[in-house]
């Protein structure tokens, strides 16, 4: 549906272009806009390389297995259904550890084996997502942000005099966005539940 409603735009710019005799403008527009989104894209992979690093020394230095110890108990709390040994537990802490340090691209490969392990664990439809898989998704998709590290790198390559003042503001809203995402994950599931037995 985005792709149709992108192609609409893109055609009715161009016929506007065309109409008012302009078209050349719209090349010219999409030549530098596509200069720009390259230079964009290089300065953001040296940023992302450098956290990715930081990430990787934290690793080595133990100070992701810390952040996994202090993730654990909540963890264990919000998956009842996944034993604490199991793969997915690991696979879920590290993406939740990626997505605190901001490093939503470091996390995804995380997120995608946690949903690999979660569905061996799904004994229900394999059709349908299980309890977990459904906590996973909103955690993942709404997680606290303590180091927002992508935007920071976005607001260096912009040319912001000040790139870190959002650091407050992404804890808090990210905070906010959490605590809502897991008490209507815990409020769906005493409905969902509710209603099976009924």
């Amino acid at each position: 549906m985005v792709n149709i409603i992108w192609m609409g735009m893109l055609l009715i710019g161009m016929i506007v272009a065309a109409i008012n005799g302009k078209i050349d403008a719209v090349t010219t527009a999409a030549l530098k806009g596509a200069q720009a989104a390259v230079d964009f894209a290089l300065g953001l992979i040296a940023i992302m390389a450098f956290w990715l690093g930081i990430m990787k020394v934290a690793e080595e230095a133990g100070l992701i297995r810390l952040l996994s110890r202090v993730v654990k108990p909540v963890t264990a709390f919000l998956f009842p259904s996944v034993p604490r040994d199991h793969p997915a537990m690991g696979a879920i802490i590290m993406n939740l550890s990626a997505n605190i340090l901001g490093l939503g691209n470091a996390a995804t490969p995380m997120g995608l084996i946690a949903m690999k392990e979660l569905q061996k664990l799904n004994r229900g439809d394999p059709q349908k997502a299980s309890d977990a898989m459904c906590t996973f998704l909103a955690l993942n998709t709404s997680c606290i942000t303590v180091i927002p590290a992508t935007v920071i790198g976005i607001r260096i390559k912009a040319g912001s005099v000040n790139p870190t003042e959002i650091v407050g503001t992404t804890i808090f809203a990210t905070a906010c966005g959490m605590a809502v995402g897991v008490t209507v994950d815990r409020i769906m599931r005493r409905i969902y539940g509710y209603r099976k037995w009924r």
